[in-house]
């Protein structure tokens, strides 16, 4: 059967009596290596074990959690490949009204805080089965964490979930060892040893050569406590020098994290993608629309050694690089060509950030990603290797494929890395080949302020970007755009900033369609600001803008020309003490109101104190 088995009479046809394990997914199945779904399941059945998956269960139907029997070794669970509530709401915590990875975006086919509820349920009716937790909502919420929804310090999801094993990051290497752990009979309390995992006890003193981080109880009453448990997670996040760590719950419960598992090396990662994923949806579905960015994309590497403070693929997938062969890139294109839907366009050749296809320097091999000091920010690492010569020769192959008439990258270039590239081999190719009209690229803001705190380079970097990618269209006789990512509200960003942001935009004359508000999701460093009010990397303070008004402000600013957006604009300039902008000098973000308005006769009054002072 091509697809892995979703139904009892499935698994009756196929002669099964009981399955190894049964994964309960949040997500629509959908066999593709976009999907940790996928990749989880198709790795245990290379390595011997049966799985049965049973996706989107009616929680509030325990009979489904139990349609594929109960399974020999234990229960997997997963929200699927984004958070619930990160999928259910928007930063506005409004109700979203699509779900990209459910039938026909379907909303509401999962519950809030997806693996709490399977799992809880999961206990009540299996007793003691193991059950085991993974995915991107499990592994960022392992230890106490500041929850946005809540809006209050929630316990490890191990904890609330009643789990027994927690698998975080990037898990291939880690569920086999568990597998062959369960398989041989040793009790899942006793799987303590593998990398990547987190388990609980009430007994820590048979855990060696570990850290005791701040406690539930100190990181909820003190926010300089929270604060230090963050900045000791986050330098040890490299499976080379990382320590144990141990965080106490209530009620005398550890939870204790075993260092990061080793990234896959590259003979592993050709491995995890050449198994025989069927690259599509279920075929019990209509259709489910996240496979659309994802059908016609390549995933060529894992990891970002870019650590912006607001994402969280620092603490998931670590800094350290993992790349595929070109090989077996060019293999799987080949059979992406084959596709009956396949239109000659290959949508994306990437991973987390495109152009990282090798560690930042040497000694990481060595040594790991340095614990106190990031590899871009705030300057380059002098020992930061630039170099986009295997991503060129990778792309000059994948355009030379029958059938592919283009090769797009979509899933993010750093453009700071690639400005300190001195060879222009790649920048140039760029341009000429891999670009859809428009390349989207992240300066995230342009305040000198903001942006440390983003992690992020300077503006004159991304100015010094935009003068050479316009210089290549004009040489190559392109027409192609970039469209910048930028983020409102984000910790630093005072009203001040914002119109700083939004006098940039008028200069450069662009209007964002969307405007992205800063989300707080857990474990990462601008969460942690927004929480605390403090920096966790210099324990200064930082202005957080949190009050609703205030924030729709901030993104109002960003598209300032909307004439729906007039009132908020005004009012922000007029709190921050630049009615200066308001008026019909080029240098002004919007007009007065006709004469004889509220708006008008405040204008008129501080240019006239304008003109007194003068």
């Amino acid at each position: 059967m091509p697809f892995l088995i979703t139904t009892k009479e499935e698994m009756q046809a196929a002669g099964i009596e009981q399955f190894d394990f049964v994964y309960i997914c949040g997500d629509a199945y959908v066999d593709h290596p976009s999907f940790g779904c996928a990749i989880i399941t198709r790795t245990l059945e290379a390595h011997g074990y049966t799985v049965g998956i049973i996706s989107q269960p009616d929680w509030h139907k325990e009979e489904e959690f139990l349609e594929l029997g109960i399974p020999k070794l234990a229960f997997l669970v997963s929200s699927g490949n984004i958070d619930s509530m990160v999928n259910h709401y928007t930063v506005a915590k409004k109700r979203r009204s699509k779900d990209m990875y459910s039938d026909n975006g379907e909303m509401g086919k999962r519950p809030d805080r997806a693996v709490i509820v399977y799992c809880q349920i999961l206990r009540r009716i299996t007793k003691d089965v193991p059950i085991l937790i993974g995915g991107i909502e499990a592994s960022l919420r392992r230890f106490a964490h500041y929850d946005y929804w809540d809006n209050k310090v929630r316990h490890s999801i191990l904890i609330d979930s009643q789990a027994d094993l927690l698998m975080y990051g990037m898990s291939e290497n880690c569920i086999v060892e568990i597998a062959e752990a369960l398989s041989g009979g040793l009790p899942v309390q006793d799987i303590i040893y593998i990398r990547g995992t987190c388990w609980k006890t009430r007994d820590i003193t048979y855990v060696n050569d570990a850290i005791q981080i701040p406690s539930y109880t100190e990181v909820c009453e003190d926010k300089r406590k929270y604060c230090e448990a963050y900045c000791i997670q986050h330098e040890n996040i490299s499976a080379i020098t990382a320590k144990t760590l141990i965080e106490k719950q209530e009620g005398g419960v550890y939870v204790v994290q075993n260092p990061p598992a080793f990234p896959l090396t590259q003979q592993e990662m050709d491995f995890t993608y050449s198994l025989p994923y069927m690259r599509t949806f279920h075929p019990k579905y209509k259709y489910v629309p996240a496979i659309e960015e994802v059908r016609f994309s390549l995933v060529s590497n894992r990891g970002c050694f870019g650590s912006c403070s607001f994402c969280a693929i620092t603490h998931h997938q670590g800094r350290a690089i993992s790349t595929r062969s070109e090989d077996n890139i060019v293999e799987e294109a080949i059979k992406m060509t084959q596709d009956k839907h396949f239109k000659g366009y290959i949508h994306d050749v990437g991973g987390p950030t495109a152009n990282f296809q090798q560690p930042s320097c040497k000694r990481q091999k060595e040594h790991g990603t340095c614990p106190k000091r990031e590899c871009l920010h705030p300057t380059p690492c002098r020992n930061l290797e630039v170099s986009h010569k295997k991503y060129v020769s990778l792309l000059r192959r994948l355009r030379k494929i029958p059938k592919v008439k283009k090769v797009f990258i979509r899933s993010g270039i750093r453009y700071d890395y690639l400005m300190y590239d001195k060879d222009p081999t790649f920048f140039e190719e760029l341009v000429k080949y891999h670009v859809s009209g428009q390349l989207k690229v992240a300066p995230e803001h342009v305040s000198p302020k903001v942006l440390d705190k983003m992690g992020k380079p300077n503006r004159e970097l991304y100015d010094a970007f935009c003068e050479e990618y316009e210089r290549l269209n004009k040489k190559f006789n392109m027409n192609q755009f970039l469209v910048p990512y930028l983020i409102s509200s984000h910790p630093g960003s005072t009203l001040t900033e914002a119109i700083e942001l939004a006098q940039y935009l008028k200069k450069i004359h662009h209007t964002p369609e969307q405007v992205q508000d800063f989300y707080p999701t857990p474990m990462t460093r601008s969460t942690c600001m927004y929480y605390t009010g403090i920096d966790p990397m210099t324990m200064e303070e930082v202005y957080v803008a949190r009050d609703p008004e205030e924030k729709a402000m901030q993104r109002a600013l960003m598209q300032f020309t909307y004439p729906q957006n007039y009132d908020k604009v005004y009012k922000a300039l007029q709190k921050a003490g630049r009615l200066d902008l308001v008026g019909y000098g080029e240098e002004c973000l919007i007009k007065p109101r006709k004469s004889g308005t509220h708006h008008d006769r405040v204008r008129s009054n501080h240019t006239r104190r304008g003109e007194k002072k003068r």
